[in-house]
């Protein structure tokens, strides 16, 4: 199944979702969204790190009129995170939100929810629908005995019709579960009965290391399948990492080239270099080089280490304590270990295409 072209397009700021374009990434702060200084700190670090929409909380008054201010600083589209008061909801979209989250369920009755979306309508401004398997309505997981896919697409269904019948369609929707195999079916049955974008990930997926194997899995089932507009890593830890962490993700399935592809082999009794020390320090030093695409090899013996670097753009097999560097397929220099990681940061910074 591919779907990701057939679903609707939808602006989001400067930023296209849906309809066969680059599947977006995202992240949120969790800075106090007031505090205007350190939440536009940080959304610069999230954008350098390649990050293309940010989303913000809008808890309190100040925090929803903080977005007029944030916005002069930073150049993504930014969301307002709406829960429980519709005021806040129209409060930032008085103040520049480039979108609103909410979940239409808990926003305060239709009156308030049609207060909202005919703000969003007057703005031409999107909005973000969002069930989460923990906020699933009392009935419909009284329907369906627990939760489940079908009462989260349900949901989201229904969700989405309220917001049509107050004629606004420009909707992105979000079916989030921390469960990974129930998230990824119901977002294909939800894509089989709907073409509105939508925004994927694993919810509450842990920490950086156990979310991002639940994330890694969960939208690789799901983007695997053509499913998926934008996506958000959501890890508990500095939300670089989340930015960082989906780059990877799409790249490793063919929905993002750019970016420095590291291979590098698993270690074994023949290598006689620290290919483990070294391989770190390559992957720390690769960040410096974001705006580059190409595939680097760091590979530790004789037996396949030349075989695989010279597949690679870009790359070392290590012998005794020395290593080769190998460019386009070429031996090019033998160096002592301790000067790799230099040549390959000279080969990175006078790389050319």
């Amino acid at each position: 199944m591919t779907v990701r072209e057939q679903t609707r397009q939808v602006k989001i700021g400067n930023v296209t979702v849906g309809g066969g374009s680059p599947v977006a990434i995202q992240s949120m702060t969790n800075t106090d969204t007031a505090d205007v200084d350190a939440t536009v700190a940080q959304i610069l670090r999230l954008e350098d790190a390649g990050c293309e929409i940010i989303r913000s909380t809008a808890n309190t008054e100040a925090a929803a009129k903080a977005f007029s201010s944030i916005k002069e600083h930073i150049h993504i589209p930014i969301v307002a995170d709406i829960h429980f008061d519709y005021r806040l909801a129209l409060l930032a979209i008085e103040h520049g939100a480039d979108k609103i989250r909410i979940n239409p369920g808990n926003i305060g009755g239709k009156e308030r929810l049609a207060e909202v979306v005919s703000a969003c309508k007057k703005k031409g401004i999107p909005i973000r629908v969002g069930v989460n398997s923990g906020s699933l309505e009392k009935e419909i997981v009284a329907k369906y005995g627990h939760v489940t896919a079908e009462g989260l697409v349900e949901s989201a269904l229904d969700k989405v019709r309220m917001i049509e019948e107050m004629d606004y369609d420009r909707m992105v929707v979000s079916i989030k579960s921390s469960d990974v195999m129930m998230c990824a079916e119901a977002y294909r049955l939800f894509a089989e009965q709907s073409d509105y974008p939508l925004h994927v990930g694993i919810t509450e997926a842990g920490t950086v290391y156990r979310g991002n194997i639940k994330s890694a899995v969960g939208l690789g089932l799901i983007l695997g399948q053509g499913i998926g507009d934008t996506i958000r890593v959501s890890l508990t830890g500095d939300p670089v990492q989340e930015v960082l962490s989906a780059k990877l993700i799409l790249q490793s399935l063919g929905l993002r080239k750019q970016g420095i592809d590291l291979v590098s082999c698993p270690t074994c009794g023949r290598t006689k270099i620290d290919l483990i020390g070294l391989t770190e320090q390559v992957e720390k030093m690769i960040g410096e080089f974001p705006h580059l695409s190409l595939k680097l090899a760091v590979m530790g013996c004789v037996v396949n280490g030349p075989g695989e670097a010279k597949e690679a753009d870009l790359g070392i097999a290590g012998g005794d304590g020395v290593g080769l560097l190998i460019k386009r397929g070429e031996v090019v220099k033998t160096l002592p270990q301790e000067q790799l990681l230099s040549a390959l940061r000279d080969e990175l910074l006078h790389w050319e295409a």
